[in-house]
Parts: C-alpha cells; structure tokens; sequence
C-alpha cells in the first residue's frame, strides 16, 4: 500500500537519492532547474511516496514567475510541478500518477490558477489537463522542447501571456 505524505516526512538526503536513482546525477543542469533556482519547494503542495517506510516517489512544486519585457505589465506567479519522480523499480504502478492526483487536489484547494510543468503532453494532457495552448509565447532560461512546455491554467489570467519564465526571486532580465 502506498501513503502520500506531505515532502517533509521525507529526509532531504532519501529525496536526492531517489532523484538521482530517477533522473541520473546530471539531473542539476536541466532547464527545470534553472526554473526554480535558489526557490524552496512549496510545503503545502510537495509530496512523498512511501511503500511502508521506503521512499519511492516523490513531487515538488515551486514558485516561479512569468516576466514580461513590457514594464507595464507585472510578473505573474504560477506554480511549476516537478520533478515527479519514481524510483525506477516501481514505475509503471501508478504512483507517479497517484502524486499527481494528489497534488492537483491540494491545487485546485489552495487556489492555484496557473501550473506549469515540462512533461511529456500526451501523458500530461489526457490524464491532468497540461496542454501547450498558451505557452508559446513563453520563454525558459535554457534549451526545452516547445511540445513539452505544458501548462494547466483555470482561469484566463495568463491567457495569450509572453514573457519569461524563471525563479520567483529572482532578477530574470539576468536569466535572458
């Protein structure tokens, strides 16, 4: 049986071992990364997976920001999802999707409008809704695969937006 638990009932050093066992040890020079660089996961919306007391899957979101080069219009926060991971003798049983469930619930709870992930769209897009419809005016700091920039917005707020997408702190002209 698999228990959902808030991210902090796991150990940070279980957390990078089960990414590294996921994405591999050269998983930091990603573009994801970038996004979310010098950002703390978000507590109330990351989460761990656990069969007993083993770590098997894990999802964080994090705070970003889409910036626009126009002065007049101001940055907009979303909330990026990811990694979502699973250690990789137990892919393929649902627990990536059961964390994705569950976070979607925590979401849709909590208000958030606008989700962002880099994912594969068709898995993405028939089971939670990301699609890449209003993301093509979106720029990422560093190499991504326009197909796979996904977003899941429920409300129009960042409808037609163009701008740069990158950590919530930071000074993103930098990031250009």
């Amino acid at each position: 049986m698999i228990d959902i638990l808030p991210l902090a009932a796991a150990s940070h050093d279980a957390v990078e071992t089960l990414l590294d066992a996921a994405f591999g040890r050269d998983r930091h020079g990603r573009t994801a990364y970038r996004l979310r660089d010098g950002t703390s996961a978000i507590p109330d919306l990351s989460f761990a997976a656990f069969d007993g007391d083993r770590l098997v899957g894990t999802l964080q979101s994090w705070p970003i920001l889409l910036t626009s080069e126009t002065a007049a219009v101001a940055a907009q926060p979303l909330t990026m999802v990811g990694p979502v991971a699973v250690l990789p003798e137990h892919q393929r049983a649902g627990i990536g999707r059961m964390l994705m469930e569950h976070f979607i619930q925590a979401a849709d709870a909590a208000g958030k409008d606008a989700l962002m992930l880099i994912g594969d769209p068709e898995y993405y897009e028939r089971l939670f809704g990301f699609n890449a419809e209003h993301t093509g005016g979106w720029e990422v700091p560093g190499p991504v695969e326009r197909r796979r920039l996904l977003a899941r917005l429920t409300s129009e707020r960042l409808h037609g937006s163009k701008g740069l997408l990158g950590p919530a702190h930071a000074d993103l002209a930098a990031l250009r």
